[in-house]
């Protein structure tokens, strides 16, 4: 890998003749497509997130929302982003040690305001945020960023599989659960009407009405879920990315003949296993113990190939020189993506929550997609104008200045 070119101001951050052109674009490709997504969870109640039988109607264009969504999108963009948080620290930390400077105190620093961020946007906005699960993952994958490409992808592969490992042993221990503990996991599989009418009035409601929900989910996936899944499949994606940054695979440096391989894999591997687990769970009319922890395993391991066939078209686009204009609106975007991925919910949170529009459980899935076009193209058109006169986005100055303890330049100087 080419060592990355050293600014003469070492404690800053890195400046725009630094940047590799293609990991913005990949960054703000990923921002935009993980809203597909999460815009279920903003609008609908959590459980229709995991099963999509549980509310709204699946049938139609409705359905076919769903299945292209769940195929193209679901885990492959937080994979994506993943990866790139991994490749993250070692563009940062390794800009500050190839000239004998100490990575450490700027690392944990970013990564506890990361985590303080992070849990401001879980409890005061929105329950699903990742910030504070790529922050944790963080602290822990910053030791091991000095390793070897091939051990980082296989340790990180490996990571990945202990998760699925504990899901198939939970799915193997249900036959011995107690009949109290089964009844509290269908509330998150298959809640009732009450459960439903429950959360659907929270987040109609005001901004205190939806607290004490939000808060609820929060904690789970703050402790249990990350324990038992985030921290091994999320912090193993981070040492892949660590990997294959440190190959070139990131900034367009390898043969189009390996990207056109990667999409092969997405296309002829990937997407029939998905497919394969989509059949399987509607066989199975998605029964809990059936579905609930082995279901997802197909798309749990298929999301990695489609994630990669993503890369691999995005990188095929920066190589050569396709689509420029949309190529530079992306790079904005993901030069912007910390803002961006913060905007899409308070954009969202107006949309559907009581203190906004309170369209929470009335828009179907249909709706919900052409929300998320329009989203697309207010971020597309409004980070390259704002780039045009600032350095950063507005997120990116307050952590950036945070981290340094030094209030950031803020304003382009126009010639």
């Amino acid at each position: 890998m080419d060592t990355p070119q050293v600014s003469a101001i070492l404690p800053g951050p890195v400046t725009q003749a630094e940047r590799i052109a293609s990991l913005d674009v990949l960054r703000g490709f990923a921002v935009l497509g993980i809203l597909v997504m999460n815009i279920q969870s903003f609008s609908m109640i959590g459980a229709a997130y995991l099963n999509p039988t549980n509310f709204g109607d699946l049938s139609g264009a409705n359905y076919v929302v769903w299945l292209l969504s769940h195929v193209f999108t679901d885990r492959k963009f937080m994979t994506i982003f993943s990866m790139l948080f991994g490749a993250g620290i070692v563009l940062m930390t390794s800009r500050r040690e190839v000239v004998g400077g100490r990575s450490a105190g700027v690392h944990y620093r970013r990564m506890g305001l990361l985590l303080l961020i992070g849990l401001l946007h879980a409890y005061l906005l929105w329950y699903g945020d990742i910030l504070n699960a790529y922050a944790m993952c963080g602290f822990i994958v910053y030791l091991f960023r000095h390793w070897r490409p091939g051990t980082l992808i296989v340790v990180g592969l490996l990571s990945v599989a202990f998760a699925s490992g504990l899901a198939l042993l939970f799915h193997w221990s249900i036959q011995f659960w107690p009949p109290e503990a089964i009844a509290n996991t269908l509330k998150w599989w298959a809640p009732s009407e009450d459960v439903i009418a429950e959360e659907v009035a929270a987040y109609r409601g005001g901004w205190s009405a939806q607290f004490t929900h939000r808060a609820l989910t929060a904690l789970f996936f703050q402790t249990a879920l990350f324990l038992i899944e985030n921290v091994w499949r999320t912090g193993g994606l981070m040492l892949v990315g660590m990997g294959l940054f440190k190959l070139g695979v990131f900034s367009a440096k390898r043969s189009s003949r390996t990207y056109v391989m990667m999409i092969g894999a997405a296309l002829f591997v990937g997407i029939p296993i998905i497919l394969y687990g989509v059949q399987r769970n509607f066989g199975a009319e998605w029964d809990f113990e059936s579905c609930f922890y082995l279901g997802g395993q197909f798309n749990y391991w298929g999301s990695l190939l489609v994630a990669l066939g993503w890369v691999g078209v995005v990188m095929l686009v920066c190589k050569h020189g396709l689509a420029t204009k949309l190529v530079r609106a992306l790079a904005a975007a993901g030069q912007m993506a910390f803002t961006n991925y913060l905007m899409q919910t308070v954009i969202c949170t107006t949309i559907f929550y009581g203190h906004g529009f309170g369209l929470f459980g009335k828009v179907e899935r249909i709706g919900q997609i052409l929300i998320v076009f329009a989203v697309w193209i207010v971020l597309l058109v409004i980070s390259p104008l704002w780039l045009r006169h600032f350095r950063f986005g507005p997120a990116e100055w307050l952590w950036r200045s945070l981290t340094y303890m030094k209030a950031q330049p803020m304003r382009r100087r126009l010639p």
